[in-house]
């Protein structure tokens, strides 16, 4: 016999965005393994509960993705409940498959507890709609970031095919991805919206167009940024404000 698994969203980083759900199984966990980006609020959740930082961050020291899926296995086979707290939604960027495959493998039950995603976080702090009748029909997520021995990454292609596509840890390649965006026929002068930190105290928005990306990523900081393009973000670049209040005060 052994504990259960369960994947857990802890959303965008704002704890009052975690789900009812999440909140509860993080009250009677015994053991938490999290991400490193997680709110201290959000973790003070889990109070009886030991805790775990497995988090990863780009270009910085993290820990291995195997020896996740081991510590996984080896708490289920200790512990009743065992909290995998990953930053959005688990099932998008965040690896979960591979924990699924391995707890799967392992014969260890697991559940998945889904979570609010950055992009849609940064969509309800823009008041912008992902969508919009007649102007955006369709959306990508993507990311141009590559793990070492994956298959071509086609990522520019399906984000310039789309109406909006948000770009998940793309900031810090601004100058490929403007390069490859406009390869792939995207106009320079499409309009950009990069959100750090959503819901985060230190939210930033910049506002700026594919041309320009590269200049406007200078002003980014250390904290999770998604990179949005589309024509629904046409009144936010109009605005050339970087602070969501200010947005929010002139509409």
């Amino acid at each position: 016999m052994s504990g259960t698994v369960y994947l857990v969203g802890a959303g965008p980083g704002a704890p009052d965005l975690l789900t009812l759900r999440a909140a509860r199984l993080l009250a009677r966990a015994d053991i938490v393994f999290h991400d490193a980006l997680v709110h201290p609020e959000t973790l003070a959740l889990a109070e009886r509960a030991i805790k775990v930082a497995v988090g990863k961050r780009s270009g910085k020291h993290s820990t291995a993705q195997r020896f996740i899926n081991k510590q996984l296995i080896d708490a289920a086979q200790k512990y009743p409940t065992v909290v995998r707290l990953k930053g959005g939604d688990p099932m998008l960027f965040g690896r979960a498959q591979e924990e699924i495959d391995a707890l799967i493998e392992a014969r260890i039950p697991l559940e998945i507890v889904p979570g609010i995603s950055a992009a849609f976080a940064a969509s309800a702090e823009l008041q912008c709609s992902l969508t919009r009748r007649a102007l955006a029909r369709s959306v990508v997520f993507a990311t141009p970031r590559e793990a070492a021995g994956s298959k071509q990454n086609e990522w520019a292609k399906a984000a310039a095919a789309a109406d909006t596509a948000v770009l998940y840890m793309a900031a810090g390649e601004a100058q490929s991805v403007s390069d490859a965006l406009i390869a792939n026929g995207v106009p320079a002068s499409r309009a950009v919206v990069i959100v750090e930190n959503a819901t985060g105290e230190s939210r930033k928005v910049i506002p700026t167009d594919v041309g320009h990306l590269p200049a406007a990523a200078q002003h980014v900081g250390d904290g999770p940024a998604l990179v949005m393009v589309g024509e629904v973000y046409a009144a936010v670049q109009a605005l050339g404000i970087d602070l969501p209040e200010a947005y929010l005060q002139l509409r």
